[in-house]
């Protein structure tokens, strides 16, 4: 159920500060005000109405607030949300359609000006506006029509309906094993015993990182998860001073079974300042033989090398089922600092580096069709492939014959993160054929990618990372 608030636009975006050009009447002057031009429905062409007042009778979607902070700004869309044109169009002309179906849908919601909202953060005004979630929703919009550098901009002028997106319960899947995967944002613990603070990409301080931990224990406790595959973890080895000792250590201190353990690969996986990692439960699945690692190649200096794992599920300490292997993976990044030839913005929607994301992904292929866990043929490869789901890396798995569990889940809410205003996965769990059979169930928490990124409680799940993560549940005990 939505939450029906009438409040002022111009407080949503801090507009009511002193100096806002917010439409405001002298004492005295009481001369009519035009009535505004009423839309209900994005128009094909804004240029006309430049300089006018207009009421939106449309709902519109809140579909970015990452300006808030730095110029007041909001981000919102007719007739839904936006997604990334490469998350439902292939790259190329498709995804040049969608692109240009967003800009007419989008406009900018501002109060005219270019400064940051005093006081900070500018959602401090209406006290709900902390759940001003990236999906909520506004009627009766109106304001001035003004260009800007994006495109189209309303400076506010009236009271919008707000109906905000509610904050969604942890995902239910059905099967009897369950897979998670998350991102956990540069989880850096400076030396490991509350010094070396700031740490080079994450936590600030020893408070920042407590924080940090408290919100990631939240989110993989309440995933329920026998194994949990995690992104973005400090590189810093095995001993108990390491980030993920010390993060298993903070998941069995919040209880109650205390069974969760890691996989100790000796060294790396790579050299990388991130690296990926396996959690477990000891009391619902085994680690069989030792784990692998993928490197060379593109693996040596872009995307993350890959961990392998097979493991065995348990039924009360015994074994229950055949072994399976869990591949957690990390590709090279989208931005384009040092990219050289093909691994330049090819224009197609892809951004940079695809083509070492690309053959990131090619090499696992055949890395994984030689057995490195020596445990069979059923695989889960999960992750962050960054890359959305009709790009070059995530289609050579599904071109291969290995499903995207997350292809059957609603359009709407098949999203993991939020960037310029756009929805699209970065976050795949793709599974072998063999494996495939086997899935009850699959879903993605969005407790991350909509939230406001500061003001939510310490030790919540909300705003943990700037990615959701995901769940699979299988069918494996029994057999």
């Amino acid at each position: 159920m939505r939450m029906h608030l009438a409040l002022p636009l111009c407080l949503l975006l801090a507009a009511c500060r002193a100096g806002s050009p917010v439409h405001e009447r002298a004492p005295g002057h009481e001369a009519a005000t035009p009535a505004p031009v009423t839309l209900s429905a994005a128009p094909a062409d804004w240029t006309p109405l430049a300089g006018q007042r207009v009421r939106i009778d449309a709902p519109l979607t809140v579909s970015g607030r990452h300006r808030l902070a730095r110029d007041g700004a909001l981000l919102a869309s007719f007739d839904g949300r936006l997604f990334t044109p490469t998350e439902i169009a292939r790259p190329g002309p498709d995804a040049a359609a969608v692109a240009a179906s967003n800009r007419a849908r989008r406009i900018e919601l501002d109060d005219g000006r270019d400064d940051p909202p005093e006081r900070g953060v500018p959602w401090y005004l209406p006290e709900h506006a902390r759940a001003l979630r990236t999906g909520s929703v506004l009627t009766g919009v109106e304001g001035i029509v003004e260009r800007s550098d994006d495109g189209w901009r309303l400076r506010a002028t009236a009271r919008p309906a707000v109906a905000l997106a509610p904050r969604p319960a942890p995902p239910q899947v059905g099967g009897d094993l369950r897979i998670a995967a998350f991102n956990l944002q540069n989880l850096f613990n400076g030396d490991g015993r509350g010094g070396g603070f700031p740490t080079a990409r994450g936590a600030k301080t020893p408070e920042a990182l407590a924080r940090q931990v408290a919100g990631l224990v939240a989110t993989i406790a309440a995933l329920d998860a026998d194994i949990a595959a995690v992104m973005e973890l400090e590189n810093d080895g095995y001993d108990s001073d390491a980030s993920i000792a010390q993060l298993v250590g903070a998941l069995n201190a919040a209880g109650p079974a205390r069974d969760w353990r890691f996989v100790d690969a000796g060294q790396g996986p790579g050299d990388n300042a991130i690296r990926v990692g396996l959690l477990y439960r000891s009391t619902r699945v085994r680690p069989q033989g030792a784990p692998a690692m993928l490197e060379g190649g593109p693996y040596v200096a872009h995307s993350r090398v890959p961990l392998a794992q097979a493991f065995v599920p348990l039924r009360n300490g015994r074994d229950a089922g055949a072994a399976f292997s869990v591949v957690t993976v990390h590709l090279k990044s989208k931005g384009c600092r040092d990219a050289e030839g093909a691994d330049r913005d090819q224009g197609d929607g892809q951004a940079c580096w695809n083509a070492t994301r690309t053959e990131s992904a090619r090499r696992l292929l055949a890395w994984l069709a030689s057995d490195p866990t020596g445990s069979g043929d059923r695989i889960a490869v999960v992750g962050d492939f960054n890359a959305y789901a009709m790009e070059d890396p995530v289609r050579a798995f599904v071109d291969a014959g290995w499903r995207d569990p997350f292809d059957t889940e609603p359009a709407p809410t098949r999203y993991s993160f939020v960037f310029d205003a756009q929805s699209g996965r970065l976050d795949h769990l793709l599974l072998s054929p063999s494996l495939a059979s086997r899935v009850h169930g699959a879903a993605k928490w969005h407790n991350n990618a909509d939230e406001p990124d500061s003001g939510t409680p310490d030790g919540t799940p909300w705003r943990s990372s700037d990615h959701d993560p995901l769940v699979v549940g299988l069918r494996l005990r029994g057999e």
